[in-house]
């Protein structure tokens, strides 16, 4: 088995390590939920205090054009786009993940006249399905939202589905589907492709342009160390954004914003699906996040969380066994994004014991208690560690607490 020496020694080899003093870790913490909500870049407190102080608080309004303000969406899009392979022009930041898949979901229908069928899989994460089931309820005229399992989705798309939504890697069980097989099936069967990147972007080495992409979502809060709350992201492949109509035409997306006209025109390109102001200090914040994981390559992000996934796998189960826990999420690591999930009927309160002893990851309904390894800051000794206090806890049961059977507003 893998020994602590044996995870000190590569963290000591890890190309990625160095990366850990750009976050603001509070000592004495391990930190497993950066899938949920990414840490505290350092440079992040002092470039928002420069936004406030200087180009809000001095420059005013003049900051629009003189601090580039109103470039923001395009130039933290276009630098998120060489996160998730796509062209700098296919990709712009703006409102949230749940908005930004209304819009593409009734783009993708307007791109796909007379069909009426919108496919996913059931235990996508609830927003993408609730958005679906909302847009459909609007929409009438036979638009629905049609779930078929996992093992039976390719099998599914048929001449009526428009578009296919799915989330890349699983928001509960971590496990990747294969995007571009996915994508090609849909393509085969005339449908259109949406991916939601909210668990990829940032994790895991993403290629939406060969993949032959048409759309795409995904947020700013998890990986990308954008903050609480951070704008997310959407993507239109070139070839679709002359067509594609978004239905919240808001005057940002209009061709000439400032000429006040009353009629809509559309921008060109991307930039049509903007809709309302863009929020500066999100966007602010969520392009510090972005500038540094683009120093970072996507090649060994991915490898690192595969590794440190696979210890921690092979630790709970050499360690923990005697527990009950079951694993959740895919064991071959291809098949998995960066956190692995275990199952437990009183995964909720271990998940508590856990957090009270400094091991911070989250719980998932019904049973999941889920652990994030962000590559950039989550080390092997972290890891190690972790699950040393995990065996404590369920040793000792130290989870058998009225306190931690208690559940909070957010799990």
């Amino acid at each position: 088995m893998t020994t602590r020496d044996d995870c000190l020694a590569l963290d000591a080899a890890d190309p990625l390590a160095p990366f850990r003093a750009e976050f603001d870790l509070p000592e004495g913490v391990i930190y497993l939920d950066g899938n949920s909500l990414g840490a505290l870049p350092r440079a992040t407190g002092p470039r928002l205090q420069a936004v406030v102080a200087q180009e809000w608080g001095r420059d005013l309004i003049r900051s629009w054009n003189t601090a580039g303000w109103i470039d923001a969406p395009a130039r933290v899009g276009g630098k998120i786009a060489g996160l998730v392979g796509a062209r700098p022009h296919e990709v712009t930041a703006a409102d949230s993940t749940s908005a930004n898949l209304f819009k593409l979901v009734a783009g993708a229908l307007s791109l796909r006249p007379g069909r009426r069928t919108i496919l996913s899989e059931p235990g996508n994460f609830p927003t993408d399905l609730y958005v679906i089931q909302g847009l459909a309820a609007l929409l009438g005229q036979g638009v629905r939202l049609k779930t078929v399992p996992a093992d039976e989705l390719v099998a599914a798309i048929d001449e009526d589905v428009a578009v296919v939504v799915l989330t890349e890697v699983h928001y509960k069980t971590g496990r990747r589907w294969p995007m571009k097989a996915v994508t090609a099936a849909a393509h085969a069967a005339g449908a259109l492709m949406l991916w939601d990147l909210s668990h990829s972007a940032g994790a895991v080495a993403v290629d939406l342009n060969s993949a032959d992409a048409d759309l795409a979502v995904g947020c700013g809060y998890k990986y990308l160390n954008g903050g609480p709350g951070a704008p997310a992201f959407l993507f239109v492949a070139e070839r679709h954004q002359a067509a594609i109509r978004s239905p919240l035409t808001g005057w940002m997306g209009h061709a000439d914003p400032f000429a006040f006209v009353d009629a809509y025109a559309p921008a060109p390109g991307v930039r049509r699906q903007l809709c309302g102001t863009p929020p500066i200090l999100g966007l602010s914040a969520l392009e510090v996040g972005v500038d540094l994981h683009l120093r970072a390559p996507l090649a060994a992000l991915e490898a690192k969380g595969k590794r440190l996934g696979d210890l921690f796998i092979e630790l709970v189960e050499a360690r923990c066994g005697f527990a009950g826990l079951t694993l959740a999420s895919p064991r071959d690591a291809a098949g998995r994004g960066s956190h692995v999930s275990f199952a437990h009927a009183d995964g909720y309160a271990m998940m508590q014991a856990l957090i009270a002893r400094g091991v911070i990851g989250d719980f998932r309904a019904p049973d999941i208690l889920r652990f994030g390894f962000t590559p950039l800051y989550v080390g092997y000794a972290d890891v190690w560690d972790a699950v040393e206090i995990l065996r404590d806890v369920l040793e000792t049961r130290a989870y058998d607490q009225e306190d931690y059977r208690r559940v909070s507003a957010v799990t």
